[in-house]
């Protein structure tokens, strides 16, 4: 299982993931869920990825030998606009469910990947799209500013409390690190390294990308005052008058 968050606001574009794919007692992976392509000026593009790793990394290999072959046929980096992009990954998506989901449900193995692409091509505002296992996919909006794919319960609630179209990108950097934080302590299988990627409207390249691990100071200190304040504030509420 993994958790990662896209959010699309009115200065930019923020997207974090965790890296844990196996958890238990003995045995703990990492792979990264976080996918970047770029063509400085010209364009940003962003995957995060969830659901069964193997599918995952297929998907993702489908469009990586796509910007291969740009030079012979439009690809990822060849697109006018986000939501072509987004036709492609669908696509990809439904290459390999015809290639592999029915080898992998004899296995018991369910087709269930979820992806969230964002970005930013010359010429257009910053997008986000939600594509689902069946390679179809939605828009964020202003009333829908941001996406949770994996184990996205835990964190939900305090993007609904906080998150609006004209929140900062630093601000809307932290409420995401305070979600991830929230579903790591709930979820044995969400876990450190963190990616954290914010990018700034019209930039057309990756400035700020930073991998957060668990002693990272900055997320150490998050952690402990966010639980510290949460007892404060819980303690300073009035008791029920039965």
């Amino acid at each position: 299982m993994t958790y990662c968050i896209g959010m699309r606001l009115e200065e930019g574009l923020v997207f974090l993931s965790d890296s844990r794919t196996n958890a238990g007692l003995d045995h703990i992976n990492t792979f990264r869920k976080m996918t970047c392509w770029e063509q400085p000026g010209d364009r940003v593009l962003v995957l995060l990825t969830a659901g069964n790793l193997a599918i995952s990394q297929a998907i993702v290999n489908v469009l990586e030998e796509q910007v291969v072959k740009d030079s012979q046929q439009p690809g990822l980096l060849g697109t006018s606009t986000l939501f072509d992009v987004a036709v492609l990954v669908g696509a990809a998506v439904r290459e390999v469910y015809r290639r592999d989901a029915e080898a992998l449900k004899e296995f018991g193995v369910e087709f269930n990947p979820s992806l969230i692409l964002g970005g930013q091509i010359f010429g257009e505002d910053p997008r986000l799209f939600c594509i689902y296992a069946a390679g179809n996919f939605i828009e964020a909006t202003m009333e829908t500013p941001y996406f949770q794919i994996g184990e996205s319960k835990y964190g939900k609630p305090i993007l609904d409390r906080v998150i609006r179209p004209d929140t900062s990108l630093d601000e809307a950097a932290k409420c995401a690190l305070i979600s991830m934080d929230s579903t790591i302590r709930s979820n044995l299988s969400v876990g450190t390294p963190l990616d954290l990627l914010l990018y700034r409207r019209n930039e057309l390249e990756v400035k700020r990308h930073v991998v957060i691990e668990a002693e990272h100071p900055y997320f150490a200190m998050l952690r402990t005052r966010w639980g510290e304040q949460l007892r404060r504030v819980f303690l300073e509420l009035p008791n029920p008058d039965w």
